[in-house]
């Protein structure tokens, strides 16, 4: 008797736990990926949690100091590069190209095709078509779409459905290790570290290096710099020195030399002189824009969206990565246990409230970012600078904060 066959659009980490945790269940399942090259992850570092943890084990991926950096302290650094607060913690950070390569070489050859771009899906009684751009076609018994935050499936089914702008930007630089001057490494490396320009959020944390090494003298320090920006200053970051507009994204070797020197000289006028140090040597440093997205439903017929396809949370809780690999193994299991209509109703009812209660969650904590653009009276929160002991609780609190949001949507299901 042959495997039911799951068609996964999307090769990034999202898809790569929906493939690897279907296959473990019984299902033939291949992972498109639109791109022709295999994908990097240049300078995203990101948080890790339990549940992130347990479901890598569960395919067989221990996570054990090659997968992460433990940090057990975060300091705060004021605009003359003193610290005057140090608290304890306890966060494993690792990065995307290492939670991708180890999902990546557990796929079996031919299950893990580039330069597949979909075109539409079409379903009937028997199953589900991927049409690509290519003109191939693919026959499933279920479509997984795990295709980002542009999701080409969810605009086919949720058309009128758009990210919102939530007012502000994450510019990121990542230096290797060796790169940092001794006396800095020596005070932060190690370290979990926080700038509080007014208005403005500025961490930066060490990550796995550029290939994925955690060992010492190996490593990367990656940063995030959170700026309100106007939707009008971000159409004209996102113009190129020909004058092209890109929307609200752009490539990062089309930003303008301009807009690049320009973000390296506010670095040292507002932040602390170590980070703006580290963050001046990255040669291409470069921004995202901040989106979010609530999606009233998740499944339909025989196709299930999954991860940023599904819901497009803010990036605060630090749970991107872990919410893919949640959503790709309530998937798998719902199906296995119930069978594939039944087990995607289950899908549909616990992963719906999950994903919405994370949007919200990512919301709350990104509201004084976005409070930046409107009159102090009608902010949340009115004072110009963040106040820390917020700060402090979201970071140490944010496995409990997602768990609590686990706790509620399983009670919906």
């Amino acid at each position: 008797m042959s495997k039911p066959r799951a068609l996964i659009i999307g090769g990034s980490v999202g898809g790569l736990f929906a493939a690897n945790l279907l296959r473990s269940t019984g299902w033939d399942a291949v992972a498109f990926e639109r791109n022709a090259e295999e994908l990097s992850g240049r300078g995203a570092g990101i948080s890790t949690h339990p549940q992130l943890h347990d479901v890598m084990r569960r395919l067989g991926i221990p996570f054990d100091d090659s997968m992460g950096i433990s940090v057990d302290s975060m300091i705060f650094l004021d605009k003359d590069g003193n610290t005057y607060d140090r608290r304890d913690t306890a966060r494993v950070m690792s990065s995307w190209g290492r939670v991708f390569r180890s999902l990546r070489d557990m796929m079996p050859p031919g299950s893990y095709r580039l330069g597949k771009s979909l075109e539409r899906i079409e379903q009937d009684a028997g199953g589900v078509t991927a049409i690509f751009a290519d003109g191939s076609r693919e026959r499933g018994d279920l479509l997984v779409g795990a295709d980002g935050s542009r999701s080409t499936v969810r605009e086919q089914f949720l058309p009128g459905r758009h990210l919102e702008y939530a007012g502000y930007v994450a510019w990121r630089a990542m230096l290797d290790e060796r790169e940092i001057p001794p006396a800095i490494h020596a005070q932060l490396f190690e370290r979990y570290t926080y700038c509080l320009p007014p208005g403005e959020l500025f961490l930066a944390y060490p990550v796995p290096g550029r290939n994925n090494e955690t060992q010492a003298g190996q490593r990367a320090y990656n940063i995030v710099w959170y700026r309100p920006t106007h939707p009008d200053k971000l159409a004209d970051l996102c113009t190129d020195a020909n004058g092209k507009s890109h929307g609200t994204s752009i490539a990062p070797p089309l930003i303008r030399p301009g807009v690049i020197a320009g973000i390296k000289a506010e670095a040292r006028a507002l932040v602390a002189p170590q980070v703006a140090e580290i963050f001046e040597r990255d040669p291409r440093p470069f921004f995202q824009a901040i989106f979010d997205c609530d999606s009233p439903q998740i499944v339909f017929g025989r196709v299930a969206l999954l991860g940023d396809a599904a819901f497009v949370a803010r990036p605060h809780p630090g749970a991107g990565t872990t919410k893919g690999a949640m959503d790709a193994e309530k998937l798998a299991d719902s199906i296995a246990t119930l069978g594939i209509d039944a087990g995607l109703a289950r899908y549909q009812r616990e992963q719906r409230a999950f994903g919405s209660g994370m949007v919200a969650l990512g919301r709350r904590e990104g509201a004084y970012l976005t409070d930046q653009l409107k009159p102090r009276a009608e902010r949340q929160q009115p004072a110009i600078s963040w106040p820390i002991e917020d700060l402090i609780h979201s970071h140490n609190t944010r496995s409990d904060a997602l768990r609590k949001v686990l706790d509620a949507s399983r009670q919906i299901g």
